[in-house]
């Protein structure tokens, strides 16, 4: 089955954050009411009861001014999953079609995967001691609609559909925009991780947007993949009996210790 992806034009984006409140209407999510911060941005970063957000970045350019980059964010999606790499009970799983799934009836809410992802996405949820992240509106999209924030789109910003015919509006995107007015304009997520299923057409660099520019997985990933995850069932009884072990070595000697000490002061 062909990757079905989420795009998002930031050309195109007028910052009404009506997919913000689809997502939460969709998802029966609260309201998170964050102290202001002195701009327009309602949240700081996503959260266990948060999805997704538009970030408004305000930067100033000395030709143009004031400029503003709007950017909607969420769950990349992507096509190798450092969460699902790190959670030692399975919690995370693709779907044939792209979206990586967290399963909270799994979930023990270690926080691997928050610290795991280049992108800091899942979110601890501490009134069920959970972790919690966009689903890419999975079931939804199985029941052959739009996820929530695409229907809902007004201006056009956010489309969903094949990967491939996405990936070919972003690049024939991209040459217009370069071509009137915005000559840094890039596509993000074709590359970056080998490929994440969350498009981005960028009207100028992805810092620009507060995007890493070369996301990485944390070096420590690989070895708790290829040498603590494999080996986590016998470990933790190899360490406990080291512990008893060490128990009861120290009490042994303590008590030949307090056993000289009385011999010595007889």
């Amino acid at each position: 089955m062909a990757y079905l992806t989420n795009l998002y034009d930031t050309s195109r984006c007028t910052a009404c954050r009506g997919c913000q409140v689809a997502c939460k209407n969709w998802n029966q999510l609260p309201a998170v009411i964050e102290p202001f911060q002195g701009n327009y941005q309602t949240h700081k970063d996503t959260n266990g009861d948060t999805y997704t957000i538009v970030r408004m970045i305000e930067t100033e350019d000395p030709v143009d001014g004031v400029v503003w980059n709007f950017l909607k964010y969420q769950c990349m999606h992507c096509f190798d999953p450092a969460c699902m790499k790190v959670c030692p009970r399975g919690a995370y799983t693709k779907t044939t079609w792209g979206a990586t799934i967290h399963d909270p009836d799994k979930c023990i809410g270690c926080q691997y995967c928050t610290y795991a992802c280049p992108f800091e996405i899942p979110k601890y949820r501490k009134r069920e001691d959970k972790i919690a992240k966009c689903t890419l509106c999975a079931d939804r999209v199985e029941e052959g609609l739009q996820p929530a924030c695409a229907a809902t789109c007004a201006p056009g910003a956010l489309m969903f559909g094949d990967r491939d015919e996405l990936l070919q509006y972003a690049e024939d995107r991209v040459k217009y925009l370069r071509a009137n007015g915005f000559p840094r304009a890039t596509i993000y997520g074709k590359l970056e991780l080998g490929g994440v299923n969350k498009l981005y057409v960028l009207t100028d660099t992805p810092d620009k947007f507060g995007l890493p520019v070369d996301p990485k997985v944390p070096g420590q990933i690989p070895f708790w993949q290829d040498w603590i995850q494999p080996y986590l069932g016998w470990l933790i009884p190899l360490a406990l009996a080291g512990s008893a072990l060490s128990f009861v070595t120290t009490r042994i000697l303590a008590n030949k210790h307090g056993e000289h000490d009385e011999g010595g002061h007889e």
